[in-house]
């Protein structure tokens, strides 16, 4: 069966491609940005397109005809996305077009990723009917994209999760584990909000999360993060204290004090119940979380 992985440069990409090779039952096909940036360069074929470009999504579909597609590619900065609107939409809807209407030709099945940002925050955590109101542009691309995804003529499945951590091999980019602990290693104080509410997640258990809705060719909306309800004040402290760093050097504020371009929605987080009853997804703790990160770190 083969597997055409977008965004396979992105911290996602990067644990999605281990996780499909050593199935055994996929043959693999990355696409990303640029060069190939994946620790792991074996066993399967990699080619740089530029999503945003229609034409070149329709050759590279065609060319190796993937019985399913899952989409990880996506601008997700999101103050970056509130900034430079029309290149948001292009990546993150206009992308997310082509290669539905490549896939339509091929008939591959597609699992799309997504955000909790589809959500407003009010009413926080979020099961998967729960209706959409994002409040930035980068949630509002994305539910644009979703709406593209579930009107299509796929068998198609998408993924909501939330804030992502885990170790990218890429020295531009961090998440909030990495961002913690270098500053302050390097005895920088840091601000951190703590009026925002998430289920943070293990990258490798999305894309774990990813192969189980492959394997069991499951359809629909799919909730896949972790399990614990904590604000990023929550993780940076437990972060400190993993790996024995002074949590005096963090500072808790509220977010209208960071005055970021982007509104952030203040609780989120997702409800699970249907991917663990449903695929047998299981996340691990943040605690189990701290631990394989700093195994990837060392």
């Amino acid at each position: 069966m083969k597997v055409l992985i977008t965004g396979s440069n992105g911290l996602l990409g990067q644990h999605l491609i281990p996780v499909f090779v050593q199935n055994k039952t996929y043959d693999v096909i990355a696409t990303g940005r640029g060069a190939n940036r994946s620790p792991q360069r074996d066993h399967y074929i990699y080619e740089a397109v530029n999503l945003r470009d229609a034409g070149s999504v329709q050759q590279l579909v065609q060319k190796h005809q993937p019985d399913l597609i899952i989409h990880s590619g996506a601008m997700s900065q999101v103050d970056d996305c509130e900034k430079n609107k029309d290149a948001c939409w292009d990546t993150n809807v206009g992308a997310t077009r082509y290669l539905v209407n490549a896939a339509e030709k091929v008939n591959a099945a597609f699992i799309f990723l997504s955000t909790d940002f589809v959500f407003d925050g009010l009413s926080g955590p979020y099961d998967e009917d729960a209706p959409v109101n994002p409040i930035n542009y980068y949630g509002t691309s994305k539910a644009a994209a979703e709406r593209l995804v579930r009107n299509s003529k796929l068998s198609w499945a998408i993924v909501r999760t939330v804030l992502v951590y885990g170790v990218s091999n890429d020295p531009h980019r961090s998440n909030m584990i990495t961002w913690v602990k270098n500053n302050l290693q390097q005895g920088k104080k840091i601000k951190v909000v703590d009026d925002q509410w998430r289920t943070p997640t293990l990258c490798q258990d999305l894309a774990t999360g990813c192969l189980l809705l492959a394997e069991k060719k499951a359809t629909g909306m799919f909730n896949i993060s972790g399990k614990e309800v904590l604000t990023p004040y929550d993780m940076a402290l437990k972060t400190a204290e993993y790996f024995q760093l002074d949590t005096s050097l963090i500072e808790k504020i509220s977010s209208k004090s960071l005055a970021q371009p982007a509104a952030r929605p203040a609780k989120t987080g997702l409800i699970i119940d249907k991917a663990v009853n449903e695929l047998g997804y299981h996340p691990h703790t943040f605690a189990e979380g701290l631990d394989i990160v700093a195994a990837e770190i060392k």
